[in-house]
């Protein structure tokens, strides 16, 4: 099946047979237990639901099979997912060559978690030359971690070159593929091992579900990640598979339009005079804009841009938006723009921050998928209220 069809298919069909009820949509199973006839044979596979539930087990079908997996996991929010994976890969005195331009709450997991509680060491490398990764490599590195796009300056990485360099030293790949969407981008495809996303994001695109999701092919690595999302309870609640399931079918038709509309907004920031700088890997003065078009199919929603004036300028024109909500998260239909130092990576130090290239003039930027011109009037009048 096409994207398009898996999205709203996968998982999912009426049950027309004796004892069927013939469901278009799959019901929620709120049941915290399930009964059986015979001691040794649970009735359809399902025992309690943190073990497995059928409104769940729709979800992980479905994210499997849009992210060119053979098998989903839905998790209780993307950082459980991360965990969860690390858990399974990692243990004392490993190491992890990770990209430095990371999500502020995977640097706080991977360094106030993982390396202060667990003595697990990580290795943080400008992962746009692949070469930086190959020379971070150490005999005890035990997995590469990759977010393309990146959070928030928006870098990419070529993810087949580097997974090709991994593979060599016998290193398995994790890439985090949530700014770019399963629609944009296959990391599978491109060679990585794993693939984690925020279902908070375009994957649900609504903002009323916060939930995660790691995807992949190999059976064995599969079974014990399953096993330690089990034995952890990092499980997605029913209720929020289902509304995780629901924004999935119109996930190809809102990344058609959030990628439109981010265009049109990073091309009108880029020709403002208040503007220093604007990363959208649409744009051809993008850096890594042919890499782009290489691996992605797209290039999705979500830019940054450093304003003149610095952190001041910064903050006048965030509170002088009207359309664009002043929020942490991304990917929902509405559009949302955020302070990244003082927001989403406050927990990164400042000197880490500013060597990455979060300065306080950088504003990050999830185009929604409302009218184009009137997203565009709203940014230009908050820059009227910067003054000259």
């Amino acid at each position: 099946m096409k994207f398009e069809t898996a999205a709203v298919h996968a998982g999912e069909g009426p049950v027309l047979s004796d004892g069927g009820s013939g469901d278009v949509v799959v019901p929620i199973h709120l049941s915290s237990t399930f009964a059986r006839r015979d001691v040794a044979k649970p009735t359809g596979g399902y025992e309690y639901s943190r073990s497995g539930n059928p409104t769940r087990g729709a979800l992980e079908q479905k994210l499997a099979a849009i992210e060119n997996a053979r098998f989903g996991l839905a998790f209780a929010s993307g950082l459980a997912a991360e965990t969860t994976v690390a858990l399974t890969l990692l243990k004392k005195d490993d190491h992890v060559v990770a990209f430095d331009d990371l999500y502020g709450g995977t640097r706080r997991l991977f360094g106030h978690v993982f390396e202060e509680n667990f003595g697990i060491t990580f290795s943080y490398v400008d992962a746009r030359d692949a070469e930086n990764v190959k020379a971070a490599l150490r005999d005890t590195t035990r997995l590469v971690w990759l977010e393309s796009p990146t959070n928030p300056l928006i870098r990419l990485c070529d993810i087949r070159k580097i997974a090709g360099i991994a593979h060599d030293a016998g290193v398995p790949v994790v890439v985090d593929n949530t700014f770019a969407s399963p629609f944009f981008q296959h990391p599978l495809t491109l060679g990585a091992d794993i693939v984690v996303h925020s279902t908070t994001k375009y994957i649900n695109g609504h903002s009323d579900s916060v939930g995660g999701a790691v995807m992949l092919s190999d059976e064995a690595l599969y079974r014990r990640i399953r096993y330690n999302q089990n034995a952890a309870g990092a499980i997605l609640s029913p209720f929020d598979s289902f509304l995780v399931a629901r924004g999935i079918k119109t996930l190809a038709l809102r990344m058609e339009q959030h990628q439109k509309n981010a265009i049109a907004v990073a091309r009108y920031l880029e020709g403002h005079k208040k503007v220093s700088a604007v990363y959208y890997p649409g744009l051809p003065s993008h850096p890594q804009h042919a890499l782009a078009k290489k691996q992605m199919e797209g290039f999705s929603g979500m830019l940054s841009f450093e304003i003149r004036g610095g952190k001041r300028a910064a903050l006048r024109f965030l509170r002088s938006l009207r359309l664009f909500s002043l929020a942490e998260s991304l990917g929902g239909v509405e559009s949302l723009i955020e302070h990244p130092a003082t927001m989403t990576h406050a927990s990164v130090p400042k000197a880490e921050r500013e060597k990455v290239g979060v300065t306080d003039a950088l504003i990050r930027v999830s185009v929604g998928i409302e009218n184009t011109g009137d997203l565009i009037a709203d940014l230009d009048q908050a820059f009227g209220e910067t003054g000259s």
